[in-house]
């Protein structure tokens, strides 16, 4: 410590006080802690667990409940129970190619029992005669099968012992020891909270909360300690909100005025009326689009809902004001099903439609809506002078891909989604969002019932279907991959529509759609069957 008289001026460098956090400790590899070699630190990596900072803010999914500890006497069958005791013999059993059993001769001071270990041989060199051993599991007819062991101490058997996503290599009892060491630079981590907002709010200090996340005297301390961490992620994640709405509220866009004649004979075009809904979303664009501030305006709706028709409705007010309009999807069956359902109304108003995939390169010149996958922010596309950018499924775009739709320019954007989200979790998530929902179906479709069957009642739902058939209605069946993969026991697309002709769909016509195909081919099989071809 610098000593001196009392003066003016201070010292070049003041000490740090002894209880002050150091940040710069939490940046350390997390090789820098004890028994974490090359080989873990490539292990940890691979979960994302690189410093001691990261080792600290990983969070425990559940923790182990609160067992009973009996003495080996009082062990009752399937009854989930906590013994001690010490290890008189040790054996593994091979019984066949891929499978060690670990059998342990635990004793207590009550009576012996026989610990079973599955795959784990290697714990034969660690039960060695006279071992303290802390076990946890259930009295099964082969012996006591251990979830759980503490070897001279008690972590992982402990009540509310916490309970980390792991994987393979990692185990989340290797992992629990890791974060043991972290803690001790857990008041290294600053508490950026003011005093009188965690007094406010009943909030504990950061430090005790990452103790009491990591090592729970009670399920309420570990909540209570969950809480403060979530209310610091939503704090940074609405200060990063209001900040993007404070620099979007300096761009400017061009406002396109009030409704015009094109716009007008669109929605005479229509053959249906709108719904309410979709009255309300039109009124709320409009206010939007009359204005110098850019609108980021989030419209979401089930499938069916008639988002489309309003999405057009934005492109078709850009058009009107002598701007270009784009909409941009994710896959390139989306984007040409968006294509062939918008062209028909363009081409009856005159207005020019282009689509632009990566397989797809139409001439946009003279286009005045171009629909499109990722092609459309790839570089040397020029969209003209955008006035109104539509952007389907928004949250399979990354933020930047969809940055780059507007970069250098300051369109009206309308982001969709048919993913439903709760109003509240909206407002969260999509803060700098306005959101508008259609809430109901247009009155010719009928509501939406999801029912989910499992394996074993495949063939009831496929009767189901086939009545559905029968009495000319259309279906799709969706899986997850095009073509099997060794890696997942996922159904795949071709295999599936080979399984069905032969099978349960035998006499019908099942057609096979996948973003593989040519483009032209694709086209024909949606135009099939939109026509119940």
């Amino acid at each position: 410590m610098p000593r001196g008289f009392a003066g003016e001026e201070g010292p070049d460098v003041w000490p740090r006080l002894r209880a002050s956090p150091r940040p710069d400790e939490l940046e350390q590899p997390v090789s820098s802690l004890r028994g974490v070699g090359p080989a873990l630190r490539k292990r940890l990596d691979k979960l994302g667990l690189r410093t001691v900072g990261e080792l600290l803010l990983h969070r425990p999914h559940r923790y182990e409940t609160a067992v009973p500890e009996r003495r080996i006497a009082d062990l009752m069958a399937g009854e989930e129970a906590a013994i001690a005791g010490e290890v008189r013999g040790v054996s593994v059993r091979r019984p066949r190619r891929n499978l060690a059993i670990v059998q342990a001769r635990v004793a207590d001071s009550s009576d012996e029992i026989t610990a079973v270990w599955f795959n784990q041989a290697w714990l034969q060199e660690k039960l060695q005669p006279g071992t303290r051993v802390r076990l946890r599991g259930k009295l099964e007819r082969n012996g006591f099968q251990v979830r759980s062991y503490d070897l001279n101490g008690v972590s992982a058997t402990a009540d509310f012992a916490p309970v980390y996503p792991a994987s393979e290599e990692v185990t989340p009892k290797r992992l629990r020891g890791l974060v043991e060491l972290a803690l001790d630079y857990a008041r290294d981590l600053p508490d950026p909270l003011p005093a009188e907002l965690k007094a406010a709010e009943e909030l504990p200090l950061l430090p005790d909360a990452l103790v009491a996340l990591h090592r729970p005297r009670s399920l309420e301390e570990g909540e209570e300690a969950r809480r403060r961490l979530a209310f610091d992620e939503l704090l940074v994640l609405q200060v990063g909100l209001a900040r993007a709405r404070a620099g979007r509220e300096q761009a400017r866009a061009r406002p396109l005025g009030a409704p015009g004649d094109l716009s007008a004979r669109y929605r005479e075009l229509l053959p249906f009326e709108l719904t309410p809904d979709q009255e309300q979303a039109i009124a709320e664009i409009d206010r939007d689009l009359a204005g110098e501030a850019p609108m980021q305006r989030l419209l979401q709706g089930d499938v069916g809902s008639g988002k489309t028709v309003v999405a057009l409705y934005a492109l078709v007010r850009a058009v009107e004001a002598g701007f270009a309009g784009a909409l941009m999807a994710p896959t390139e069956t989306l984007a040409e099903q968006h294509f062939l359902t918008i062209e028909p109304w363009c081409t009856e108003l005159g207005v020019q439609v282009a689509l632009l995939t990566g397989s797809v390169k139409s001439d946009l010149a003279g286009a005045q809506i171009v629909v499109g996958t990722h092609a459309l922010i790839q570089e040397g596309v020029d969209l003209g002078e955008l006035g109104v950018a539509v952007v389907d499924e928004q949250h399979r775009f990354g933020v930047e891909q969809r940055r780059a739709l507007t970069e250098g320019r300051a369109p009206h954007v309308l982001h969709m989604t048919a993913t439903p989200i709760p109003r509240t979790l909206a407002l969260t998530l999509y803060g700098d969002l306005s959101v508008t929902e259609i809430a109901h179906l247009p009155a010719s479709r009928r509501p939406i019932v999801t029912s989910w069957v499992t394996a074993d009642r495949s063939s009831a739902a496929y009767t189901r279907l086939r009545k559905h058939l029968d009495a000319g209605r259309q279906a799709y069946v969706v899986c997850p991959l095009i073509e099997e993969s060794g890696t997942s026991f996922a159904r795949a697309a071709e295999a599936e529509a080979e399984r069905l002709r032969r099978a349960e769909l035998q006499g019908y016509r099942v057609g096979l759609l996948h973003g593989r195909l040519r483009p032209a081919e694709r086209r024909e099989l949606m135009a099939q069957f939109k026509a119940g071809e």
